[in-house]
């Protein structure tokens, strides 16, 4: 089961998470946000990170020309597109930067065109994004999409082992829910969110479909 810890702030919170076993990390890169990290900042916490390890730049209806400029000066591997990026906005990026997850708001229509965006995966989280609320999962259960499904909104320790049995996703994503405060992660709520989604992921066993599926695994404490 892929992991994304979302809106890391600090160098820290970044090798925390890898160290308990996440797979991506996520700099919200959104104004206003209460996790919004400068390009330069993400940029040197990047450049300390291990290999194999995804990081992922967060946006919401950016200007596309900014969005690819971020992505390559923070040294990202990834665009995700939180707003309402057209497809050909979306399209545009692709083509310009190593990956793109689209995000959608559970029922939105929109999603049913996914296909048009040239993203590598598709993330669906709560009709209001980034609040941590908890939507109906029966409403993506079963419903192929052609590429990875990453599962967020409202997750936490308690509740993604439930999510994921019930959405069956390639991957969740997770911020608020293992957080003391905003943008400041938790380290004991990161390691059990990160445990009980690899557990549950090995009960479903989804065939994943990964990003890159030869590249090298994140470094993980546990194997020293």
């Amino acid at each position: 089961m892929f992991v994304k810890i979302c809106g890391v702030t600090t160098e820290e919170d970044a090798l925390l998470s890898i160290g308990m076993g996440a797979d991506a990390l996520g700099f919200n890169f959104v104004p206003g946000s209460k996790r919004q990290i400068r390009p330069t900042v993400a940029r040197d916490i990047v450049r300390r990170l291990p290999g194999g390890v995804l990081t992922v730049g967060v946006f919401r209806d950016e200007v596309k020309e900014s969005v690819v400029e971020v992505v390559h000066q923070a040294g990202l591997q990834a665009a995700q597109l939180h707003g309402q990026e057209s497809a050909e906005e979306s399209s545009w990026i692709a083509q310009r930067v190593p990956s793109v997850i689209k995000a959608f708001a559970a029922g939105d229509p929109a999603i049913d065109h996914l296909e048009r965006h040239s993203a590598k995966a598709v993330l669906v989280d709560a009709p209001e994004p980034g609040s941590g609320q908890v939507f109906d999962w029966s409403m993506l259960d079963g419903r192929e999409r052609g590429c990875p499904l990453i599962l967020a909104g409202g997750l936490t320790p308690a509740n993604v082992a439930n999510a994921i049995r019930v959405v069956r996703p390639w991957g969740v994503d997770v911020a608020s829910g293992v957080e003391i405060s905003p943008g400041v992660k938790d380290p004991i709520r990161v390691r059990e969110f990160v445990i009980a989604a690899q557990r549950a992921g090995d009960e479903v066993n989804p065939t994943p479909d990964d990003f890159d599926p030869e590249a090298p695994r994140p470094y993980d404490w546990r194997d020293e």
